[in-house]
């Protein structure tokens, strides 16, 4: 794939009946990109973004994504990719009986990574999006805005070459929103790809990087350093 992380061609999904989600994708994105997607409800956003992390298969084309041919994997093999990508949703999905450290633990733990390495890797990854301090805090004391924090710092443990950004700023306000996208920036500028799923027209426009548009399930522009035309 050279300097590709993610390439589909020809790529189409079909929900039943016969609910065409995507029809006849082609996306390139190299190493170190940040990439926004956007689209009105419905244009298929979602059900890229779940072919992306492997939570749904196309009903044909091929996808490669870090080298991997999404389409073809077995459970063994969805869980050794999923520790390649990160994943934010808007739904934090976070633990909410363990800490703020315990909660980015976790995803080492269950990978079998050494205590050292845990102990070492967490207060980093903490730091990193500043939530160093708050260690000992449960979810339901943080804010919004720290919530989502936490949840970017759980998917950066395994330094994904990939991370998926699924609408994460959709219950922020402005300035919450922006200090969350510059937390991916940073990551960006380490030379993690970044594909950001958004409705936020201000973001977008602000970020000045490529834009892919969906509608009706096709990809209508792409712009190099484009920005929010829907």
């Amino acid at each position: 794939m050279n300097n590709l992380v993610v390439k589909l061609v020809n790529i189409s999904k079909t929900y039943p009946p016969n609910v065409v989600a995507l029809s006849n994708i082609d996306l390139e994105i190299r190493k170190g990109e940040f990439v926004s997607v956007v689209g009105k409800s419905g244009a298929g956003k979602t059900t890229l973004a779940k072919l992306l992390i492997g939570e749904e298969k196309p009903s044909s084309g091929k996808m490669e994504v870090l080298n991997w041919q999404v389409a073809n994997f077995s459970k063994r093999d969805l869980s050794y990719y999923r520790r390649q990508i990160g994943v934010i949703f808007q739904d934090f999905k976070l633990l909410e009986r363990k800490t703020v450290y315990e909660n980015v633990a976790f995803a080492l733990m269950v990978c079998e990574t050494p205590n050292k390495n845990i102990r070492k890797t967490v207060p980093q990854i903490l730091s990193m999006v500043g939530l160093s301090g708050k260690e000992k805090r449960f979810p339901d004391e943080l804010s919004g805005g720290e919530q989502q924090r936490l949840a970017i710092a759980r998917s950066l443990v395994h330094h994904p070459k990939l991370l998926i950004a699924d609408e994460l700023t959709g219950n922020l306000d402005a300035l919450y929103a922006w200090e969350i996208v510059e937390i991916l920036l940073r990551v960006n500028e380490l030379g993690t790809s970044v594909v950001l799923f958004t409705h936020d027209r201000d973001i977008v426009n602000r970020l000045k990087r490529r834009v892919v548009t969906l509608e009706e399930g096709k990809i209508i522009r792409d712009q190099k350093t484009g920005g929010y035309m829907i």
